[in-house]
């Protein structure tokens, strides 16, 4: 049986805004600005659904019931887990913060929670809350810290009703909503007042009660009480940073837009945002470093150095930054394939990371051939298919003194035409995963 633990204390808050018109506070502007010269991140999916092999959707893939599924944090004993490490490998990588997450749609807590004794410090044989520990590596490291916290649960009998996902589990019962956007309040607020600074909440889940008709999100079935659960959260830790995997455009109280596995506005998967409804706030992209989020056995579908280096850049190209996941295995240590990639992700950003920090979105529309970053009167143009000498620039009338390659300072040939630029490259100075221009303007 699952254990409930009712709270009779219910605090109130005076909120200064609706939700209508919320004002982000001046340390929020700030955390922003910073969010949006990060530009690369460490997603870490991990919880007892590693145990399995079979990625974090392993309960609802396999129809694993509750009380099958309540087995699992008694094998959860991940000796080998050394926060420290995870967070110099991030840091190596040239990555600026890590998102985990704090719970996920299996329902088990991965921190010390008072809401729920279904966590990792009250049911598994390791009983030591790993969120604190990445925590403080984190501060001591200068790596700020997100934590993914799900709005969609399998588990608790009060995410009744039912959203679209989790309905062949056995053992599943109903509930009382209120009862669970209560149970959520209490977690965030465990979450943003055990942990020191935090830098944001990483929302996902939202989409499960969703009405779908296979291209586009409809009407919602559930009312997630967002002004009130932002609110809170920006109440607690006013530079806080809110953003939410729902797949629309953002809601007020939100303060960064994610995409997952999809470059803003290309719209390659079925529940992509549409380019309409992207906003105005600083963009995130999250990807795989393989084909999956959770640790998963038999995943071969591990991407190339270059593959995922373009991928860096292609989301510096839209502005975006890029939030690059890993899943580390139930002993607590991260694949070795993952960390090999990463080291060679920090290699090239140690060397080019200044094309990609604190830029924004260049002047020349980003393509699968070329993307463009900028900071100050400097562009940084990314030409990334190694077969190509000759680019031609639709649309760039831009007045510059000169383009050189950043390798060698040498000058680029190139031709002004009536709707662009026809750059001609030196097959000598090509880089088989990026030749790097820089025009002066």
């Amino acid at each position: 049986m699952k254990k409930i633990i009712l709270f009779t204390t219910i605090i109130f808050l005076n909120f200064s805004y609706s939700q209508n018109d919320y004002r982000p506070s001046p340390e929020n502007i700030q955390a922003r600005k910073w969010f949006e010269e990060a530009r690369f991140g460490l997603f870490i999916h991990w919880g007892v659904y590693s145990i399995l092999g079979d990625g974090e959707w392993v309960m609802n893939n396999q129809n694993i019931s509750i009380e099958e599924y309540e087995k699992l944090p008694g094998f959860f004993n991940p000796t080998g887990f050394d926060p420290e490490k995870w967070v110099l490998m991030a840091k190596n990588a040239g990555m600026k913060y890590i998102t985990i997450t704090s719970r996920h749609h299996d329902g088990f807590s991965m921190f010390d929670s008072k809401a729920s004794d279904y966590n990792i410090v009250k049911k598994t044989p390791y009983k030591k809350d790993v969120l604190k520990m990445l925590a403080e590596e984190c501060k001591k490291h200068d790596i700020k810290l997100f934590f993914y916290y799900s709005q969609l649960d399998w588990y608790r009998d009060d995410y009744y009703p039912r959203g679209r996902t989790g309905n062949g589990i056995q053992g599943r019962g109903t509930g009382e909503w209120d009862n669970y956007i209560s149970f959520m309040k209490v977690q965030l607020t465990e979450l943003l007042t055990n942990y020191g600074e935090i830098g944001g909440i990483w929302f996902d889940g939202q989409w499960d009660q969703h009405d779908w008709d296979g291209k586009r999100f409809g009407g919602i079935n559930a009312d997630f009480k967002l002004r009130e659960v932002y609110d809170l959260i920006h109440e607690l830790q006013p530079q806080a940073l809110i953003g939410s995997n729902h797949h629309l455009a953002p809601q007020s109280g939100e303060d960064f837009q994610m995409f997952e596995k999809d470059l803003p506005g290309k719209s390659t998967m079925s529940f992509a945002t549409s380019a309409e409804d992207i906003g105005n706030l600083p963009l995130e992209v999250c990807e795989t470093i393989n084909g999956s989020w959770g640790f998963n056995l038999k995943d071969r579908k591990h991407k190339s150095e270059k593959e995922l280096i373009q991928y860096l850049i292609k989301a510096a190209g839209y502005g975006s930054n890029l939030l690059l996941n890993v899943g580390p295995m139930p002993n607590g240590k991260i694949q070795d394939e993952h960390i090999e990639s990463l080291n060679k992700i920090g290699k090239w950003v140690k060397k080019y990371g200044n094309t990609i920090y604190k830029t924004k979105r260049g002047p020349i529309d980003p393509t699968n051939e070329i993307a463009s970053t900028q900071i100050g009167n400097i562009v940084y143009v990314h030409m990334l298919n190694d077969k190509k000498s000759n680019y031609y620039i639709n649309g760039f009338k831009n007045k510059f003194k000169k383009i050189t390659y950043l390798n060698s300072n040498k000058k680029v040939s190139f031709q002004r035409t009536k709707n662009g630029l026809l750059i001609y490259l030196d097959k000598k100075e090509i880089d088989p995963i990026d030749t790097i221009l820089k025009i002066e303007l």
